[in-house]
């Protein structure tokens, strides 16, 4: 909750920069919920108090909707009047409550393959470090540390990596679970940015799976442009490069939440690759 006090500038009762009336018009409008009902002032009537409760109060997946909904308002607010960001990571931070809300209760925390975990600084450095000292090895153990690299990457983020994570020349082929749904995943670790031939082999495999099969593509030098406007829109694929992973650990985001990130934003606009600095704007 004190996160959520620095994060929503909910010292002194206010919430952001919301009115009475423009507070209620927004928990109605983004959220179905009439934040001026008595049941939500049991510990004082203002903003800040209000809203404490109810995150208190209501289920997890209503918080979690919250917390995402007044994020973006305040991204739009922050964004409008140019002010710089005076938190430390609020986003990769808020992205880590919302992990630890949604691994449900003691008894699913239990099980380690469906819960999230809560931010772990010293971890989120260690797989940073190990990224950099990827470039420094030959590249047949490269290949290997690489693909060790992300089985455990996405193990830590609850993506229940699956095998094969394995090494195949260059190429490193496996499955991983993202919001319930099946993705296979080609990573590659060459000198060259990859073509649109690559693309749409690795796509090509996907169509052979079952209908609701998707895929992550991941090129560590990157895509070519031409390449990425060849491969076209509307494809069941989405893309990550070096430059991603890099920003992705150094911003401390949940690998979970970009990935999510990236999945919506291919849906609403049809790109197979857009950047983490494009998706988490600073």
């Amino acid at each position: 909750m004190l996160l959520l006090d620095d994060i929503f500038e909910m010292h002194g009762g206010y919430v952001l920069e919301f009115s009475d009336r423009t507070f209620a018009q927004f928990f109605a409008e983004e959220l179905n919920i009439d934040i001026d009902d008595p049941s939500y002032s049991k510990n004082g009537t203002s903003k800040a108090k209000r809203l404490r409760y109810f995150l208190q109060s209501v289920d997890k997946e209503t918080v979690v909707k919250t917390l995402n909904a007044l994020w973006e308002y305040r991204e739009v607010l922050r964004q409008r009047s140019g002010k710089a960001e005076k938190l430390e990571n609020p986003h990769g931070r808020l992205l880590a409550l919302i992990n630890k809300l949604q691994s449900g209760n003691a008894a699913a925390a239990k099980n380690q393959q469906s819960a999230k975990p809560a931010f772990d600084r010293a971890k989120i450095s260690a797989f940073r470090n190990d990224l950099m000292n990827l470039s420094r090895l030959d590249p047949q153990a490269r290949g290997f540390a690489f693909e060790k690299f992300l089985k455990a990457l996405f193990d830590v983020f609850g993506l229940e990596a699956r095998d094969p994570f394995r090494l195949r020349g260059e190429q490193i082929d496996g499955s991983f679970l993202l919001s319930n749904e099946v993705y296979l995943l080609e990573a590659k670790w060459q000198n060259a940015p990859i073509g649109a031939g690559d693309l749409h082999a690795f796509h090509g495999k996907i169509e052979q799976k079952a209908a609701w099969a998707r895929g992550l593509f991941i090129s560590y030098c990157g895509f070519s442009e031409d390449g990425i406007q060849a491969f076209g829109r509307g494809k069941r694929v989405i893309c990550m490069d070096g430059l991603d992973l890099s920003e992705t650990l150094s911003r401390e985001m949940p690998l979970n939440h970009v990935l999510e990130r990236k999945v919506r934003r291919a849906a609403e606009t049809g790109f197979a690759f857009v950047r983490v600095r494009d998706l988490f704007p600073i």
